[in-house]
C-alpha cells in the first residue's frame, strides 16, 4: 500500500491542479486528525480490551477509505482537491489510531536485544516491496499520461486491496498479554509537563521540533520536481525512489550499529547529514546530482527513523510506553502540520533564492534543523549500556579514522550520564 501511496498523493493534487498552499494544506491537514487520533487512541485501546482488535478496526476502515479517494475525479467536478485533503485526513485517521498500540504490542514481542537487527530486516522487506510497487505505479502513470485520472485509480485501487490483506495479516499475529500495572498510570496531559526534565521529554521535543523544520520542506519537493523542474513521471519516480532503494540496502547497517552502539550514537551520526539535505537542492537543477542528493537522504533517515522508534521502546517502562508513544506522535504530527502550513503558507510571499521560492523554503528549512540539532541532541542521553564508538569510526569502521572526529565531539559533546526509564 505504501509503495503504491506515499509519493503518488501530490502528484495526484497536481494533476488536479492544486496550489502549492493546497499542497501544504494536504500534508498539514490530515496531520491534525492524526494529533486527535494519539490523544485518545490509548484510553480507547483500553477499553476495547484488546490492543489487536483496536488494530485491526483501524486498519481495516483505512483499506476502505481509498475507494472513495480514486473516485473523486469520477464525482466530484469542483472543488476536487479540497475533496482529497477530505478523504486522505480520514485515511491517514484510520491508519494511525492503532499505532501507539501497535508500537506497545511489538515492543512486548521483540526482545530487546534484537530490536534492531528484527526492525531493519522487517524494514528491508518492506522497503523492497514498496519500491517494486512504487515502480509499478510510476509506469501506469507514465503509461497512462493521457488518461491520469484512470492511471490513478488503478494505483489506489490496488492500495486498497494491498491494505485489505495487510489486514488479515495482523489478524494472524499472536496478541502478548497486558500485565495490570499496580500504580495509577499517567495520563498523556501528565506526562506532557515532563517534557522539559526527563530525558526522553528532551527527546520527544527534540524529535517533534525536527520533524517542524524538515516538513517545512518536505511536501515541496515533489511539487519542485514536476511543476518548477517538469520532471515526467518516470523521472520523478526514480528521483523518489531512490531513499527506499538506499533504505533497503543501508537498513541492516544501521540495526547492527543500533543493537551495538546504541540510538542516541546512530542519531548524532545521521543528524550530521540531515539538516544539509534540503540545502543540497540549491547547488544544482541537474536530475543526476538531485538523485546524489537522494542517496544521501535515504542513508540518513534510514539510520534517524530506525533510532527513533527504538529510542522510544527503550526510555520508556512497559506501563507508560504506550502513552509516551502517543505522546511523540502526536507533537511529532503536529510538527508535521504547522510545518507544512507555515511552509505553504509562506511559499507564495517569500523572497527568491536562485529566482525560486521553493528553493527559498529549502533553504529555511536546512538553516533551522541545524539549529534545532545543536542545541537539543546533545541534551538526549542513552539509556542502556552501548560499546563506546566515535561518529568516524562507526562510518568508516576503524579508529584510523580518528583524524576527522573533531567536528562531531565539538557539535555532540560527550556525556557519561546516563538516562533513565521513564
Amino acid at each position: 500500500m505504501a509503495g503504491l501511496t506515499q509519493n503518488y498523493i501530490t502528484p495526484y493534487a497536481l494533476a488536479m491542479d492544486a496550489t502549492t498552499t493546497q499542497v501544504g494544506f494536504l500534508t498539514a491537514i490530515p496531520y491534525l486528525a492524526m494529533i486527535l487520533m494519539q490523544l485518545i487512541a490509548p484510553t480507547l485501546a483500553e477499553r476495547a480490551g484488546s490492543r489487536k482488535r483496536f488494530i485491526l478496526a483501524g486498519a481495516f476502515l483505512h483499506s476502505l477509505i481509498w475507494l472513495p479517494i480514486l473516485l473523486i475525479p469520477f464525482i466530484f467536478h469542483t472543488h476536487q482537491v479540497w475533496w482529497l485533503i477530505l478523504f486522505v485526513t480520514l485515511c491517514v485517521a484510520f491508519d494511525s489510531i492503532g499505532n501507539a498500540p501497535w508500537n506497545s504490542m511489538m515492543a512486548d514481542l521483540v526482545p530487546e536485544q534484537v530490536r534492531g537487527r528484527y526492525f531493519s530486516y522487517r524494514t528491508r522487506i518492506s522497503a523492497m516491496v514498496a519500491l517494486l510497487l512504487s515502480f509499478a505505479a510510476g509506469g501506469i502513470l507514465q503509461l497512462l499520461t493521457n488518461n491520469i485520472f484512470l492511471a490513478f485509480s488503478m494505483i489506489f485501487a490496488g492500495a486498497s486491496i494491498s491494505r485489505f490483506f495487510s489486514t488479515w495479516y495482523l489478524s494472524q499475529m499472536v496478541e502478548p498479554p497486558v500485565v495490570p500495572s499496580k500504580t495509577k498510570q499517567a495520563s498523556i496531559w501528565q506526562l506532557s509537563k515532563t517534557l522539559g526534565s526527563t530525558n526522553i521529554g528532551k527527546f520527544i521535543v527534540f524529535n517533534a521540533l525536527l520533524i517542524f523544520t524538515t516538513n517545512m520542506a518536505s511536501p515541496f519537493f515533489s511539487v519542485y520536481m514536476l511543476s518548477d523542474l517538469k520532471f515526467n513521471y518516470l523521472t520523478y519516480f526514480i528521483a523518489t525512489a531512490i531513499p527506499t532503494l538506499v533504505t533497503l540496502l543501508c537498513i541492516p547497517f544501521w540495526g547492527k550499529i543500533v543493537d551495538r552502539n546504541g540510538n542516541v550514537k546512530v542519531l548524532r551520526v545521521t543528524m550530521l547529514f540531515i539538516p544539509l539535505l534540503p540545502l543540497l537542492w540549491l547547488v544544482s537543477k541537474s536530475p543526476y546530482y538531485l538523485c546524489g542528493v537522494q542517496v544521501l537522504s535515504g542513508f540518513a533517515w534510514a539510520g534517524c527513523n530506525l533510532a527513533v522508534s527504538l529510542f522510544l521502546w527503550v526510555a520508556t517502562r512497559a506501563e507508560n510506553r504506550t502513552r509516551y508513544i502517543a505522546l511523540n506522535n502526536v507533537l511529532m504530527f503536529a510538527g508535521v502540520s504547522l510545518g507544512a502550513f507555515l511552509g505553504g503558507i509562506l511559499a507564495p510571499h517569500v523572497p527568491l533564492v536562485l529566482r525560486n521560492n521553493l528553493l527559498t523554503i529549502f533553504l529555511i528549512s536546512g538553516v533551522a534543523r541545524i539549529l534545532v540539532v545543536a542545541f537539543f541532541l546533545p541534551r538526549v542521553s542513552e539509556v542502556q549500556p552501548v560499546a563506546e564508538a566515535s561518529v568516524s569510526e562507526i562510518l568508516f569502521g576503524g579508529p584510523q579514522f580518528s583524524r576527522v572526529r573533531g567536528f562531531s565531539d565539538v557539535v555532540f559533546r560527550r556525556t557519561n550520564k546516563r538516562g533513565k526509564k521513564q
